[in-house]
């Protein structure tokens, strides 16, 4: 199991930055890709962005695309989201999570990420942005 902490959430204005962290401990050399997924009230939880934990190679949603990177910091097991050009409907609960499936990007670029190959989840940080 792979226990995950997210951090870096707050309020911003619309066009501002924020970036997120994800703190992983635990069985981390199991873990094949880790992604970032939002969910806003009364609406599902949707992937926004996913990294292949061998080569950093990353996947976007359409919605964040040229705006939201992804990357990874081995040395201190740490997952980011930079995002950039904030908008209010980019508000939500964002969560990051552990996927240990060996071929979890060749399905997530195929089909698009699928929240339900990720087994291990942080308990989110919240996004709030302001128009």
């Amino acid at each position: 199991q792979v226990h995950l902490v997210e951090s870096g959430g707050g309020s911003v204005q619309a066009g501002e930055s924020l970036r997120l962290s994800c703190e992983a401990s635990g069985n981390i050399d199991s873990t094949k890709c880790m992604g970032w997924f939002r969910q806003a009230p009364g609406k599902e939880r949707e992937g926004v962005a996913v990294i292949y934990t061998g080569d950093g190679y990353p996947y976007y949603a359409d919605s964040v695309k040229g705006r939201f990177t992804v990357s990874q910091d081995n040395a201190k097991h740490t997952l980011y989201l930079q995002m950039n050009s904030l908008a209010p409907e980019d508000t939500g609960m964002y969560y990051c999570a552990a996927d240990r499936t060996p071929t979890c990007m060749t399905t997530t670029l195929v089909l698009g990420v699928q929240r339900s190959a990720f087994e291990d989840w942080g308990q989110g940080t919240q996004v709030t942005v302001s128009s």
